[in-house]
């Protein structure tokens, strides 16, 4: 009887900096869930700053949600009609979606994926309008991605080194610089030449995460190779899901790092980096907008920067603490549940635009 031995990843070459190697060396320094949970001074430090950073935002929330420009008003969704703020600057915490913003959050900077995905379908149940959402989760999602990507690197999930330039930083900056185009190209393409239904596009999304999901998930107790020149394709299937969809940018990125062979904690601070870095570019798309007669509504921006102030400094915290073995099985098993509510929400109308043909 044989005993099969698992592929290990392949050394990196001498000199090379891969921008993983602290975690792995945290793992064996502190190979127990209660030693990696204690928190050390530069562990505090981090979070301090990075709460400071959050408040900072969340006063910039305070301001614009006050409808400080021309072309920012209360837009008569029917929340604000419920409210009686129709036609005024008044706006409040919603404390609910504090609630669902903190919990998507947590989710979103511990596996990766998730936040605009879900949320924004479910705010649109609650009777926000699209216009008050979309612009809002830019935000939220760059300021958590950039602030997310320090974190991580604080608490020893990840090493960003610029000279000379490690891995983690060239896959960040080939997810940022593809996605970004790929967005531009799925925007005009698909909704531009091609008009695509909707319904279709998120059709496709769903499918795909599942398919990657259920791959990752069987190749997850082995090492994969590491292969980056396979992110050039992921980081441009996730700009153009993103594009076209709204969604499906984290489930792509992360899930297309494991399959490259890059270890599952540094790949979802790449991936908060990343997504803040495209993020960032659909605020200036969406700042310039406002200047073109496009109509702005912040009033949710407050509520969901405050959900996610701790979430954001927890999530890379629980990062930290499990083991890297665990989180290459809850991610994945995490992107499937995430396409399996997308598919739920969607076979609905797949099934009446099907009926329609």
């Amino acid at each position: 009887m044989t005993m099969q031995v698992e592929p290990k990843a392949k050394p990196a070459p001498p000199g090379r900096i891969m921008g993983w190697e602290v975690a792995q060396s945290l793992e064996k320094e502190k190979p127990t869930v209660l030693t990696r949970l204690k928190p050390g001074k530069r562990e505090f430090r981090a979070a301090f700053w990075g709460l400071a950073a959050f408040f900072l935002v969340f006063l910039v929330g305070c301001w614009l949600a006050g409808n400080p420009f021309d072309s920012t008003r209360r837009v008569a969704s029917g929340v604000v009609e419920s409210h009686g703020w129709v036609g005024t600057d008044n706006w409040g915490i919603f404390w609910w979606v504090v609630l669902i913003a903190a919990v998507m959050e947590f989710l979103d900077a511990s596996a990766g994926m998730g936040y605009g995905t879900a949320i924004t379908p479910l705010l649109l149940v609650l009777g926000f309008d699209p216009i008050q959402i979309v612009p809002v989760v830019m935000i939220q999602q760059a300021a958590a991605g950039i602030l997310g990507a320090f974190l991580h690197n604080e608490f020893g999930n990840v090493q960003w080194k610029f000279c000379p330039m490690s891995e983690t930083v060239k896959l960040w900056l080939i997810m940022g610089v593809i996605g970004c185009l790929a967005v531009a190209f799925s925007v005009t393409a698909v909704y531009g030449l091609l008009k695509l239904a909707k319904v279709w596009i998120k059709l496709y999304v769903a499918v795909l995460l599942v398919a990657m999901g259920v791959i990752s998930l069987v190749g997850a107790r082995r090492d994969r190779p590491y292969r980056p020149g396979c992110m050039f394709f992921y980081g441009a299937l996730a700009g153009f899901n993103k594009g076209i969809g709204g969604g499906g940018y984290g489930p792509v990125v992360t899930i297309g790092g494991l399959l490259s062979g890059v270890p599952v904690k540094s790949m979802m601070a790449v991936t908060a980096i990343s997504e803040g870095s495209v993020c960032c570019v659909s605020i200036i798309v969406w700042f310039l907008m406002m200047n073109h007669g496009v109509v702005l509504d912040f009033v949710l921006l407050p509520s969901m920067i405050l959900g996610s102030m701790i979430a954001a400094v927890v999530a890379p915290y629980a990062t930290r603490v499990f083991p890297e073995r665990i989180w290459k099985v809850c991610v994945p098993v995490y992107c499937c549940l995430l396409a399996a509510y997308c598919l739920w929400k969607i076979i609905p109308q797949v099934i009446a635009a099907v009926t329609d043909l």
